[in-house]
């Protein structure tokens, strides 16, 4: 066994124990060394399961126009990757949203436990402004009207007669007129879209602010503005309501800035999310939610366990009862493919529906069929005469061509899957296409490295002249 074989053997072993790890993990908290009482790694690395087999939420959304507006499929598209980024902000990480033109999207929440915050944070629009309100403080929760969207400016209340007094003595004296007040417009500074950065931070009195970073120009316009209005108060209004009211007592450089109100960790949490992501460019409401049962998806869960159990072991058994000793070997190698496989899945982590492990039980049969070739060839290198090292080195060089051709078409086969699955939001598709592309993927590894490498370590040793047997020959 040569050195290149054993630097690969060196990066194998701890590879499969960290695959090991995770996949009996559900938790993997690693603790920061410089900084005590902190964790370098703290990750939730259950697996997940899609709708289909935990169960969950699926809500229809539709655009709240009316029906013979023009919806552009690139504001839908939109609307649907800000709503998927808000809900993957609350923790629903296994969302998924699919477009349905020409206005409505289709989402779903699998294990969903508080589908009203979700769906609340979902519908609002988000539409944040920090508001010019003068001398006056404005109350919370007051809802007021803003010039946003307009060329109009800060006014205030003025007085409009509502009759007009005559001329005539002989008439009757008018009545004093009677002064209306009309609402007042307040002059909007910037608004959300002005933020690079949103984060919720504990504040000094206890309960949580949302710290705010402007971008670049916004910064100077923020910094000159409260430069100019010391001693009078800025508004933070959410959809016109006013979440905080804020008096200025100095110039505030650098773009930073801090909400305050009476918030929540949950509420902090949700309103954050809001600003970060922007705000809706379509309206949506909820026009039908329901609520799926997991029992179909125990009952399948159990059937793709025992069907790729039952899968493993006939792939097992065959290999290691027609190759002999090198079937052992890819059967290690094979056991070594289902561990990385389901390591990624719960590292990126991949969303498991039924039509994912039918990708996976079909990967299994892709990553035999590279050990197959590699075997085959094998075996006419030894009957040619040739020594067991040769023969390994030889026989898997001839078989990589096909190796790499029957596997690259069935990437560029699960790309145009995947493709398609993303286009027409058939999510079962994407997830079949994903899962066979992660199996093809960890099989040419452990194909070409893996297998050859565990070949070398066990046969370089031995004369195959001296036991044919044990290579089926």
């Amino acid at each position: 066994m040569n050195r290149r074989q054993y630097n690969w053997l060196i990066f194998i072993i701890p590879l499969i124990a960290l695959a090991i790890w995770v996949d009996v993990s559900k938790q993997i908290t690693i603790p920061n060394p410089f900084k005590p009482q902190t964790n370098l790694i703290d990750r939730n690395v259950e697996t997940r399961l899609g709708l289909d087999l935990r169960g969950g939420l699926q809500v229809l959304l539709e655009a709240d126009l009316p029906a013979d507006a023009t919806i552009s499929s690139d504001d839908l598209n939109v609307t649907r990757q800000i709503l998927e980024s808000r809900a993957n902000a609350l923790g629903v990480s296994e969302v998924v949203m699919q477009v349905a033109p020409p206005r409505r999207i289709v989402a779903e929440f699998p294990g969903l436990q508080d589908p009203e915050q979700v769906i609340a944070s979902l519908q609002q629009t988000g539409l944040l402004e920090f508001v010019d309100i003068g001398s006056t403080p404005v109350t919370e929760g007051t809802i007021i009207q803003t010039d946003f969207g307009t060329s109009s400016t800060s006014t205030t209340t003025t007085e409009t007669p509502t009759t007009t007094p005559t001329t005539d003595p002989s008439a009757t004296p008018a009545p004093t007129a009677t002064p209306v007040a009309t609402p007042t417009i307040y002059h909007t500074v910037l608004t959300g879209a002005a933020l690079s950065a949103v984060n919720v931070q504990a504040a000094s009195l206890g309960g949580f602010d949302i710290a705010t970073t402007f971008k670049s120009e916004a910064a100077t316009i923020f910094a000159d503005y409260t430069g100019s209005h010391v001693n009078q108060y800025m508004a933070i209004v959410l959809d016109k309501r006013v979440i905080s009211s804020l008096i200025i007592k100095s110039k505030i450089p650098g773009g930073q800035g801090i909400i305050q109100g009476k918030f929540t960790q949950d509420s902090a949490n949700t309103l954050a999310i809001q600003l970060r992501y922007g705000s809706l460019p379509v309206p949506i409401k909820v026009v039908q939610s329901q609520s799926v049962g997991p029992t179909l998806g125990e009952e399948s869960v159990r059937r793709s366990v025992v069907a790729g159990i039952i899968g493993l072991l006939v792939v097992v058994l065959f290999m290691g009862l027609y190759y002999r000793l090198p079937g052992l070997i890819a059967d290690v190698a094979l056991i070594t493919f289902a561990l990385i496989s389901m390591m990624l899945y719960k590292l990126i982590p991949v969303v498991l529906t039924l039509s994912g492990i039918a990708g996976f039980i079909l990967s299994v049969g892709m990553a035999v069929d590279a050990n197959i070739l590699i075997f085959e060839r094998l075996k006419e290198e030894l009957r040619a005469g040739r020594t067991l090292r040769q023969a390994i080195d030889l026989g898997w060089k001839r078989a990589w061509p096909s190796i790499r051709d029957s596997n690259f078409s069935t990437l560029i086969t699960c790309v145009i899957l995947f493709w398609f699955g993303s286009t027409f939001g058939a999510s079962m598709v994407k997830g079949f296409a994903l899962t066979l592309a992660l199996g093809v993927g960890v099989s040419l590894f452990t194909a070409i490295i893996v297998t050859r490498t565990f070949l070398h370590l066990v046969l370089d040793t031995i004369k195959s002249a001296e036991h044919p047997r044990w290579f089926g020959i």
